[in-house]
């Protein structure tokens, strides 16, 4: 729902060596990925124009906390693709999706943020895990807002994209401390179509999240 555009002129610390100028290997390129994910707190993926298509794809990344999808399946695939399950976004934002990415700039980041809510604390909230989902009956202990502050970079050389995302999970408790925060999030509920509540896996506990935002 719109971004905000942070300017830093100093370079990010690295824990990592330069690349080579004569390029690396998959497994070098593994290795790097690997040892950045373990460095920086949040998750992160790249994405990077076909040179034949232009269309962005998602090449690479380090995800340890996914919110109920999964990084291996979309490795490889375009935007459009990965964005398929998501109701309506390929026909209403599809290009202006990939023109904003083309048009982001070294130096800045864009920041968005996105929500859910789980059954679950655990951050790691991969399908094959199993863990518990939200339907009814529902205690508010039982129920977690999920906050990806996320964050858009436009590398310089490559001109791939990267696409940072950092979780935090507060308890359903905590959010109905601050009044406004919970009014947001009912009325977010009440006026959200079914086919995106549903892709959110809450239409079934749509009326008991109601419930206990409003006990």
């Amino acid at each position: 729902r719109g971004g905000t555009t942070l300017t830093n002129d100093a370079p990010l610390p690295s824990p990592l060596p330069a690349p080579s100028s004569q390029g690396e290997g998959e497994d070098a390129a593994f290795a790097r990925c690997l040892a950045l994910g373990e460095a920086w707190e949040p998750d992160f993926v790249l994405l990077k124009p076909d040179a034949a298509t232009g269309r962005f794809h998602l090449v690479g990344g380090c995800v340890c906390f996914p919110s109920s999808w999964r990084f291996e399946e979309k490795v490889g695939k375009p935007l459009e693709v990965i964005h398929t399950p998501v109701p309506h976004l390929n026909e209403q934002l599809a290009s202006p999706i990939h023109n904003f990415l083309s048009r982001l700039k070294p130096g800045a980041a864009w920041c968005r943020a996105n929500w859910g809510l789980s059954r679950s604390p655990e951050l790691n909230q991969h399908p094959a895990r199993g863990l518990p989902k939200l339907r009814p009956p529902l205690r508010e202990d039982e129920v977690w807002l999920r906050v990806e502050d996320q964050a858009l970079v436009a590398l310089p050389e490559s001109r791939g994209v990267l696409f940072g995302i950092r979780m935090t999970v507060i308890p359903l408790a905590e959010v109905k401390r601050h009044p406004t925060a919970a009014h947001g999030l009912a009325r977010a509920l009440r006026t959200m179509p079914d086919a995106m509540l549903d892709y959110k896996s809450l239409l079934a506990a749509k009326e008991e999240l109601l419930r206990l935002l409003e006990a």
